[in-house]
C-alpha cells in the first residue's frame, strides 16, 4: 500500500460537484453530531476532511484508546505525534513496528493519518539544540512512510530559548531569520529525502509571524517538500483585528496554493497565538472556510486547542458551515 498523500490535492483542480452531492453534504449537517459517521463520509466528496490532533485532546491512555475517541466524534483523520505511543515528541529513536501499528491501528477505525508533529525550535539561539533538533526529525521523517502519511508538521521557532510559542525581541532581526531559514533549508531537504512534505505554521510568536514572512520562507527555500499549515487563529498581531477580512485574503493570496494542512481553532484577541476552540471566539469561520473552498482545498481540517468534551460541538460547527460553503 502507498503512503496516504495528503498534498496530490493540492495541485489538483477541484472537482465539479453533482445537486446529489450537495444535497449529501446539506443532510449530512443536518445530521449533527448524533450520527457522526455517515456525515464524515459524505464530506469526504468534496470537501475538507475534519480532523483533530488526538495528543493534545485526548490526553490519556493508549495509542488505540485515544484513536477509538476519535473515531466516536465522528472524525476522518488525525494528526499524531510519539508521545501517542508513551514516547517524546521528538525521540531519539523509535521502535522497531510502531510506524506500522499506527497505520494499522488507524486504517481499522477508518481514520487517515493526516500528518506527523515533529516541532521543535528551529531558531533557538544554541546552534547545537537546532542540530539534536534536525537529528531528530530525520528518525521521524523515516517513520512517515510506514506510517502512512506523507506530511510532516514542524513550526519556525523564536528566540525563546524556553519556549519555542512565546515570543522574543530577537526574533526580528536578521541573524534570527539566518539561523532560522538554514534550519528549515535542512530539514527540507531530509523531507526530500524522505520523500515527505514539512508543513510550517505561522504563528506571531515566531520568527516566520505572517502570511508575508511565509511567502518570503517558501521562494527563499523553494523546494515542492515545503508548505504550510495555515491557522487563521495564529496569524493577528495587535490591531489586525478589525481588519480581519483584509488580513485573511491577503494571507490566502500569498500562501493559499502552498497549504498542505489546515488549523480550526479561535482567538478572543490579537497580538498572541488562538487559545479558543473553533466556534467559541472572533474568528470568521464563514470566510475562512470560504477562502478554503475558494482554493480547492480537501486536505485536513484539523481541530485543536479545545477539550475532549468540546469535541462534538465543534465538529458539528464546522460540518454544517461546511455543508453551507458547499452551497
Amino acid at each position: 500500500m502507498r503512503p496516504t498523500n495528503w498534498q496530490e490535492n493540492d495541485e489538483r483542480k477541484p472537482e465539479p460537484r453533482s445537486r446529489r452531492g450537495f444535497f449529501a453534504l446539506a443532510g449530512a449537517a443536518a445530521l449533527g453530531a448524533g450520527r457522526a459517521q455517515a456525515p464524515a463520509a459524505a464530506l469526504r466528496i468534496s470537501l475538507p476532511q475534519i480532523g483533530i490532533l488526538i495528543a493534545t485532546t485526548y490526553t490519556t491512555g493508549t495509542l488505540e484508546e485515544r484513536l477509538d475517541e476519535a473515531k466516536a466524534d465522528g472524525l476522518a483523520c488525525v494528526q499524531v505525534s510519539m508521545s501517542c505511543a508513551g514516547l517524546p515528541d521528538m525521540p531519539d529513536e523509535i521502535p522497531a513496528g510502531l510506524p506500522e501499528r499506527f497505520r494499522r491501528e488507524a486504517a481499522a477505525r477508518g481514520l487517515g493519518i493526516a500528518s506527523l508533529q515533529g516541532t521543535f525550535n528551529m531558531c533557538h539561539p544554541d546552534e547545537e539544540h537546532r542540530r539534536t533538533g534536525l537529528r531528530r526529525l530525520r528518525v521521524l521523517a523515516g517513520a512517515c512512510a510506514p506510517m502512512g502519511t506523507s506530511t510532516f508538521h514542524i513550526c519556525t521557532g523564536t528566540r525563546n530559548p524556553a519556549s519555542m510559542w512565546r515570543p522574543h525581541p530577537d526574533n526580528q532581526t536578521p541573524e534570527a531569520w539566518r539561523d532560522m531559514a538554514a534550519c528549515v533549508r535542512e530539514a527540507t531537504e531530509i523531507a526530500r529525502q524522505a520523500k515527505v512534505v514539512l508543513a510550517f505554521e505561522p504563528e506571531v510568536n515566531n520568527v516566520v509571524d505572517s502570511a508575508r514572512k511565509s511567502r518570503q520562507l517558501l521562494d527563499e527555500i523553494g523546494s515542492p517538500h515545503l508548505k504550510v499549515t495555515f491557522d487563521p487563529a495564529n496569524i493577528f498581531h495587535a490591531g489586525q483585528l478589525p481588519r480581519m477580512k483584509e488580513v485573511l485574503e491577503e494571507a490566502f493570496a500569498l500562501v493559499g496554493n502552498d497549504i498542505a494542512l489546515a488549523h480550526a481553532k479561535d482567538l478572543d484577541r490579537d497580538g498572541d497565538a488562538g487559545h479558543k476552540a473553533a466556534g467559541e471566539g472572533l474568528l470568521d469561520y464563514d470566510l475562512y472556510l470560504r477562502l478554503l473552498h475558494r482554493q480547492g482545498f480537501r486536505g485536513p481540517l484539523l481541530l485543536h486547542g479545545l477539550t475532549r468534551s468540546q469535541v462534538p460541538g465543534c465538529v458539528a460547527f464546522l460540518r454544517t458551515k461546511l455543508a453551507r460553503v458547499a452551497g
